[in-house]
């Protein structure tokens, strides 16, 4: 049905006259709607101007005014695209104020190639500032104790009693024709002798958690005499200690005798026939038994040995009591040593047994005034630390001198010490984490021919060489005088345990005197091992420096055929004669005195720097030259060797 139109509208159609329409409009018709419906929205849009986009703006060539360049916004300059579209030339007004690390940049000095500048320097002290492991030392502040200790020549300067002194120049230092003090023992000595002759005030002490006792740390190099640096100071004040209280007891015993006088008398006037009771007294001598005033506490025995030697050769002249025990020694024989009836004045022992004799007997630590602690880096570590905190804490009530003593000052031993004593009183020298510059290092590359990496191989090869050449001094002549030959010592050290052994067995294979030391090994044969290596040969008389001076004019090659006392004939045994080595770890590079050694062997590339200073220092004691030879391989640091190296032959510390 089709819709009818008329003057009103179009008509309203039912559904199925629309559906039947729809049916018949031809399909060309229904595909030109959607272009129908697209070229009236074209036409309604006909009337938008199209934007240009190849068409420059008429105000290009225009300059843009003051007002209408702060009105416009354009683009970030600090964008990757704020310098694009630019019509004007960016000039700056005035300069940019250049930053401090820019003046400083421009401050440093530029050098060419092949100068020595600071950037070398810091090259070879980088590796070891890499893995630094000590606590640093401004140099101002080790100048400023250089110049101050620059004045101090003798012992005699030191207000010393005339037996202590007596006993540093005829027991201590015995032999020595030019006895002056050590810096340390110039630094340390004044200083410790600063509060021995004051006199203890009881109405000063309080309740306060700070400690009442004065507390010192000594650090200096290796070999430099730190023993008798702590030794003088601390036996002085014994003797004034004992002056003073023989003054007190004769005080009270005066006035003890005028009370009883004079109680005797008021009894005889009252009651004439009244009798006197027994008095019952204890003796005296028992109240110093196992009661010492000093404690000296070292981390082994063999330094339990090497102190106790030192502090036994000075008693005999200053007069006191002293004991030494170890766990080497049998249970009778510390017994009788603690508790000797004549009484004990200084101790020397390890922590761990200290401790232990406390636990059972605590009145040991009741008279204690001084306390040392020598190698502190090792007694204040984890092993030793909380067992040495607490034989200090448990004689603080009688303390007054704290004095801890080492050849270095770890990190963790310098922050142990600010968190425990933040008022210690750090006595140093100049020289502190240096090796001294009497002792020359060599470097042997074992990777390189005729060792091609066997490091066993090279360490041999090295002790033949050192034990074939001439000793470089007074030795050879030495042993013409005496008519016997001299016999040279030297130390190889390992990293590892189980390498001692096995070192010692491939030397022992190539003719080497040689012989390992390790935890292992019993006491009694440390000691026999240790006591060859630490006794020094004796000092020349003058007699035999007169038969020195005619050998070297013997040996000046004017008549050499009157020398009939040498061999001429070579042996042809495969042994090393007259040279001993000692295979060891870091037991043996501990305040050992091994003042027989010249020649040092670091098989192993020490970890860090504290071992390399605690290795070599076993060479240069007391004024002596040594050489210390350095085995590196594939897999160990050659830069931290060659800036080991360069700092020892510049004298600087190892930091």
């Amino acid at each position: 049905m089709l819709s009818v139109r008329s003057a009103v509208g179009p008509r309203s159609m039912c559904l199925y006259c629309q559906t039947t329409r729809a049916s018949r409009q031809p399909i060309s018709e229904l595909a030109l709607q959607p272009w129908r419906q697209l070229s009236r929205a074209a036409s309604t849009a006909h009337a938008r101007r199209k934007p240009s986009r190849m068409r420059l703006s008429p105000n290009v060539s225009k300059s843009v005014l003051p007002d209408e360049k702060s009105k416009r916004s354009g683009r970030f300059e600090n964008s990757p695209f704020g310098a694009m579209n630019r019509t004007s030339v960016r000039l700056r007004d005035t300069a940019r104020p250049r930053s401090d690390a820019e003046l400083r940049r421009a401050a440093k000095p530029k050098f060419r190639e092949g100068q020595d500048t600071e950037k070398s320097e810091e090259s070879w002290m980088k590796p070891l500032k890499m893995q630094i492991a000590l606590s640093p030392v401004p140099y101002n502040r080790r100048m400023a104790i250089k110049e101050k200790i620059a004045d101090i020549t003798s012992f005699d300067q030191f207000p010393l009693l005339d037996v202590v002194r007596e006993a540093v120049y005829k027991n201590a230092l015995v032999g020595m024709e030019d006895v002056t003090p050590t810096p340390i023992q110039r630094v340390a000595i004044p200083t410790l002798l600063g509060n021995n002759n004051k006199i203890p005030d009881p109405a000063a002490q309080t309740d306060d958690l700070t400690p009442k006792y004065d507390q010192f740390l000594l650090a200096a190099e290796t070999g430099s005499g730190k023993t008798l640096a702590y030794l003088v100071p601390v036996l002085d004040a014994l003797k004034h200690a004992e002056a003073f209280q023989k003054e007190q007891d004769k005080i009270e015993a005066d006035e003890k005798a005028k009370r009883e006088q004079e109680e005797k008398e008021r009894r005889e006037k009252n009651n004439i026939f009244e009798l006197e009771s027994p008095e019952l007294t204890t003796p005296d001598t028992y109240q110093d038994v196992a009661k010492p005033r000093v404690i000296i506490l070292v981390p082994t025995s063999e330094l339990v040995n090497q102190v106790g030697h030192l502090v036994k050769q000075l008693s005999h002249t200053i007069k006191f009591r002293s004991a030494l025990i170890s766990s080497s020694q049998t249970p009778r024989r510390i017994r009788n040593s603690l508790f000797n009836p004549a009484g004990l004045d200084v101790l020397i022992s390890t922590p761990h047994l200290v401790s232990s004799i406390a636990e059972s007997n605590p009145y040991i630590l009741s008279r204690v005034t001084h306390i040392v602690a020598d190698e502190a880096d090792s007694l204040f570590d984890r092993s030793f630390s909380p067992i040495t905190n607490s034989i200090i804490e448990k004689a603080a009530s009688t303390l007054k001198q704290l004095i801890l003593c080492s050849a270095t000052i770890p990190r963790h031993l310098d922050n142990r010490l600010r968190e425990l004593y933040p008022n210690i009183r750090r006595l140093v020298t100049p020289n502190l984490h240096a090796i001294p510059r009497r002792v020359q290092l060599g470097v042997v590359d074992v990777d390189k021919e005729p060792y091609h990496g066997k490091k066993s191989l090279a360490c041999a090869d090295v002790i033949w060489s050192l034990g074939k050449a001439g000793s470089g001094d007074d030795g050879d002549a030495f042993a013409r005088i005496t008519g016997t030959p001299e016999t040279k010592h030297i130390i190889v050290f390992v990293n590892e345990r189980e390498s001692a052994e096995e070192v010692a067995s491939f030397l022992a294979s190539k003719g080497i005197d040689a012989v390992a030391l390790t935890r292992d090994t019993s006491e009694k044969r440390q000691t026999e091992i240790l006591n060859e290596f630490t006794q020094a040969k004796p000092q020349l008389s003058e007699e035999d420096k007169k038969l020195l001076m005619k050998s070297k004019k013997l040996d000046s090659g004017s008549i050499p055929f009157l020398r009939d006392d040498e061999p001429k004939k070579a042996s042809t045994a495969k042994s090393l004669d007259n040279t001993k080595v000692l295979v060891i770890t870091d037991l043996g590079s501990r305040g050992i005195d091994t003042v027989a050694v010249r020649n040092v062997i670091l098989y192993d590339v020490p970890h860090s720097t504290i071992d390399f200073i605690h290795r070599l220092g076993r060479l240069g004691r007391m004024g002596r030259r040594g050489r210390g030879i350095v085995l590196v391989g594939k897999k160990d640091r050659k830069d931290v060797v060659k800036g080991v190296r360069e700092a020892m032959f510049r004298g600087q510390a190892l930091i």
